[in-house]
């Protein structure tokens, strides 16, 4: 439903009145040596209404997005903020207005292909792994595709359309070494449909060669030495620790909860090498992989500086958060299903580029790592965060060495980012993260090559 049929029902609105309608449509394909596990499509959508009264919020949701269940969840909604407001009187703000107007459709222009063209795509990924690397034990290709399409008018005068569409293509390998299972998986593709973003599956095969490979160095790997050491971390290492580490730590809403980047707003939280900056849509000339106009409050959104030159700079703000703290809103509210409500959100987050060359990196370190994929990780809100590494290699003596294998690195963020010598001048988006702050929502999160010391694991 375009956001101008939403208009029409703007003069029911009594109160400050948020009114969404919102569909995912989504496919998964998930082959496992060759068979077919999953093979499913879906769609799921509604209209939401929320309302605020005297500093509470009333919210209802319906699958059914006709006139009347529009009409319905506008009425509960209201009501349901009028009764909380009568039972107990609240402190409050009045809400900041920072209305925003974008119709942003990111749909193919291309003819869409079937569901069969999409299977033979994987088929041919999935056959040409088994035939070219006989020495794996099993893989995986996996496809998810999902479209976001929401619709939004606001009582502030917000109106807003988007359909932001993902499609992602996992690969995963495994081997066997001594008796020991030895696994790398790559992440393919990012913003856009299917037919955007993946065009000849033959285009994936360098990439894939190069995930052969590594996965063969690993098998023959290390044990790093466990310590602190001198490590490079690379751009997806760089952008999980800058999203769950630092991330998190400055949405204004974990802040309020006791996070301690709360108390360190104006310090020196990092080398002043360090820039970390959560985009709104566009960064260094560049749509971002999850692009956001105006979130799901209706305000238009905005980059959010988080760290400048190593000084902790702000949060990431709703309209609420954004009173509270006396600032404007940065449009960081955002919701998964129509049945969701907004909440506060990270949308691409990334410490920027320095002048610093990858190679003059590497060459500056003695003994150390260098650190290239994460895998599941976790922080919490004193920036203290545990990630584990499947993939990265010795550094000895200025050159790359053995690869290792599996590890973890540890630490608390805001004291390894003071150790930041080195920011590369390059950097990558990675395009398939999911975050799991109550509600799922894809992000964005990238960067370039930082050196820096930290905590590795050995065996």
């Amino acid at each position: 439903m375009h956001p101008g049929k939403l208009k029409e029902y703007v003069h029911l609105f009594e109160e400050y009145t948020e009114l969404r309608v919102q569909e995912n449509r989504s496919l998964r394909i998930n082959l496992v040596n060759g068979d077919v596990m999953t093979n499913s499509s879906g769609s799921a959508g509604g209209v939401s209404a929320r309302t605020f009264k005297s500093g509470y919020w009333g919210f209802a949701s319906s699958p059914i997005p006709d006139p009347d269940g529009i009409t319905r969840v506008i009425r509960n909604a209201t009501d349901n903020a009028r009764f909380l407001a009568s039972k107990e009187k609240k402190s409050f703000s009045p809400l900041p207005s920072s209305p925003g107007t974008a119709d942003r459709d990111f749909s193919t222009g291309k003819k869409r292909l079937s569901r069969k063209e999409i299977m033979d795509f994987i088929r041919y990924l999935d056959s040409t792994i088994a035939e070219r690397f006989g020495k794996l034990t099993s893989r995986t290709v996996s496809l998810q595709l999902l479209d976001m399409e929401k619709s939004l008018v606001t009582s502030d005068g917000s109106v807003a359309f988007s359909m932001i569409p993902r499609s992602i293509m996992y690969v995963s390998m495994n081997t066997e070494k001594n008796g020991e299972p030895v696994n790398l998986l790559e992440v393919f593709g990012g913003l856009g449909q299917f037919e955007d973003v993946f065009d000849e599956p033959e285009n994936l095969l360098p990439h894939i060669d190069e995930l052969y490979e590594h996965l063969m160095r690993k098998a023959d790997g290390i044990r790093p030495d466990p310590g602190m050491k001198d490590c490079i971390l690379d751009a997806d290492l760089a952008g999980i620790l800058s999203h769950e580490a630092i991330g998190h730590t400055t949405e204004a809403d974990l802040v309020r909860g006791g996070s301690v980047a709360g108390d360190y707003v104006g310090k020196q939280v990092a080398d002043p090498l360090v820039t970390l900056v959560d985009f709104a849509n566009e960064a260094l000339g560049q749509i971002c992989p999850v692009p956001v106009y105006v979130d799901d409050e209706g305000t238009a959104a905005k980059d959010a500086v988080l760290i400048e030159k190593g000084i902790l700079k702000g949060f990431m703000h709703n309209k609420e958060s954004a009173a509270y703290f006396g600032v404007k809103p940065t449009g960081n509210a955002r919701a998964f299903r129509f049945s969701d409500e907004p909440i506060i959100r990270m949308r691409n987050t990334v410490i920027l580029p320095g002048e610093s060359k990858l190679e003059d990196m590497i060459a500056s370190v003695e003994n150390g790592y260098y650190l290239m994929k994460p895998s599941n990780g976790q922080a919490d809100s004193t920036s203290e965060f545990m990630f584990g590494i499947t993939m990265g290699y010795e550094i000895r003596n200025g050159k790359l060495g053995r690869a290792i294998r599996d590890t973890t690195i540890s630490g608390v963020a805001f004291d390894m980012l003071k150790t930041v010598t080195a920011v590369s001048d390059r950097m990558k988006w990675s395009g398939g993260g999911m975050c799991g702050k109550k509600q799922l929502i894809p992000v964005g999160m990238g960067g370039p090559a930082i050196k820096c010391k930290l905590n590795i694991g050995g065996r």
